[in-house]
C-alpha cells in the first residue's frame, strides 16, 4: 500500500515501511536522522504514484492488519455501517483518535477499507487506533451488548442526542453516506439518536455527524 505526506511519515510505524521515495530536499534530513533508507526521485514520479498531495514523500508500507473483536479495549466504540467514502472514514478516524477512542468497527463487505486516502486524511491517526473488521455487524453489536455496552445509533428519526445520559460502556453507530443505518442495525440498538437541525438543509455528512456525537457523548 502506498501512503504519503509529512504527517503520515511522522506517525507511521517505521517497521511497516518497505520503501521510501522522496523528492523534497527538506525531508531528507528527517529520514537520515531516523536512519531510514530512501530513494530520491523527481516530483513527477511521485505525482504518478499517488493522486493526492504527497508533499514530496511517498512510502510503500505493508497492507493494514485489521483487528478482531478480541482486541477491543475501551468503553467507547464506534461502528461504521457500510461507510463508502474514504475521506469520511479518514476524518472519523482522526476525530476518534483526538477524542481518545481507539476502537472502530467496520464490516468486511460493501464498505470502504483502509487505503492510501484513508491514511492520508486521518493525518496518521490510524496508526494509533484499532480498525476492527467483522463479517456481521449485528453479531458484533450483540456480542458487545452481552458485555454491557449500550448501542446508540445515529438516525434522523431518533431523539435529540442531548437528552440522554451516556454513562457506562457505549457504542455509537454511524451509517453510510447514502442510505444511512440499516433497519436491522436500528432494530438491534438500545437508542436511536439525532442531531437537531435548524437550517434548511436537514443532513450532515457522516464525519461531521460523528464528530458532533462523539464529543457530545463524552461530556
Amino acid at each position: 500500500m502506498l501512503v504519503y505526506g509529512k504527517n503520515v511519515l511522522k506517525e507511521v510505524n517505521k517497521k511497516q515501511i518497505k520503501n521510501i521515495f522522496v523528492s523534497s530536499k527538506e525531508i531528507i534530513p528527517i529520514l537520515q536522522k531516523e536512519k531510514l533508507k530512501y530513494t530520491v526521485v523527481p516530483k513527477q514520479k511521485l505525482d504518478k504514484m499517488v493522486s493526492g498531495n504527497h508533499q514530496g514523500i511517498v512510502m510503500e508500507i505493508h497492507d493494514y492488519n485489521y483487528y478482531t473483536m478480541d482486541d477491543i479495549d475501551s468503553d467507547f466504540v464506534v461502528m461504521l455501517d457500510h461507510l463508502e467514502d474514504p475521506h469520511n472514514f479518514g476524518a472519523i478516524i482522526r476525530t476518534c483518535e483526538c477524542a481518545g477512542i481507539t476502537n472502530i468497527i467496520i464490516p468486511s463487505k460493501r464498505s470502504v477499507m483502509v487505503n492510501d486516502t484513508v491514511v492520508k486524511v486521518s493525518s496518521g491517526a490510524i496508526m494509533h487506533v484499532k480498525i476492527i473488521m467483522v463479517s456481521n455487524l449485528v453479531n458484533a453489536l450483540n456480542e458487545l451488548k452481552q458485555k454491557n455496552y449500550f448501542v446508540y445509533t445515529a438516525d434522523m428519526d431518533g431523539v435529540d442526542y442531548r437528552t440522554l445520559d451516556y454513562t457506562g460502556k457505549k457504542v455509537l453507530v454511524i451509517g453510510s453516506e447514502g442510505s444511512g443505518v440499516s433497519k436491522i442495525i436500528k432494530d438491534n440498538s438500545d437508542f436511536i439518536i439525532k442531531i437537531p437541525m435548524k437550517g434548511k438543509i436537514n443532513s450532515l455528512n457522516a464525519s461531521t455527524s460523528a464528530g458532533i456525537l462523539i464529543y457530545g457523548m463524552l461530556k
